[in-house]
């Protein structure tokens, strides 16, 4: 991805700013507000857990989970596009474009600021892959993740500084 396209991802993210989604009918929600409705609900619900598998290779980091059947789930916010490949199983995922369900094999680039909601009909094994040389998850997740709207909103908002300010790094 060129520096332009995350820019431009940046600026609808910006407009695209959280609201008090309780105040909303469900069909004025941006595609975002859903989600995070959906997921404050979740949030209420009994947890399950989530096996992760982290693998990594030369300049590659993947990040493995195993998602059993009737399981309903959010991503995290992903700062830059990356990978995804749905090796095992049949999932419907909600998408800007609304539900789509889609069975393995499946491969997707999903762009900056994705987070999506899914819900499994099988047991899926769900692969997200990073370019990076690190190998401390923590550091990846820090670098790869927002952890709320606000951190990605921010983020968006110093690499629109970057983008189309005077000077660029480097």
């Amino acid at each position: 991805m060129n520096d332009s396209t995350l820019a431009d991802d940046c600026k609808r993210r910006v407009i695209d700013a959280p609201n008090d989604v309780a105040v909303l009918p469900i069909d004025a929600m941006t595609m975002r507000q859903k989600v995070n409705a959906i997921e404050a609900r979740m949030r209420q619900m009994d947890q399950i857990e989530i096996p992760v598998r982290h693998y990594f290779s030369q300049g590659v980091y993947a990040r493995e989970i195993q998602i059993p059947k009737g399981a309903l789930l959010t991503g995290k916010i992903h700062k830059y596009q990356q990978l995804n490949i749905l090796s095992k199983g049949d999932i419907s995922v909600l998408t800007e474009d609304g539900v789509k369900r889609v069975q393995a094999p499946f491969t997707i680039v999903s762009p900056p600021g994705t987070k999506r909601v899914a819900i499994a009909h099988e047991d899926c094994v769900w692969t997200t892959i990073h370019g990076t040389e690190e190998t401390d998850v923590d550091k990846i997740e820090a670098h790869f993740i927002a952890q709320d709207e606000t951190e990605y909103l921010t983020f968006c908002q110093e690499t629109l500084k970057l983008v189309e300010g005077d000077k660029c790094p480097g």
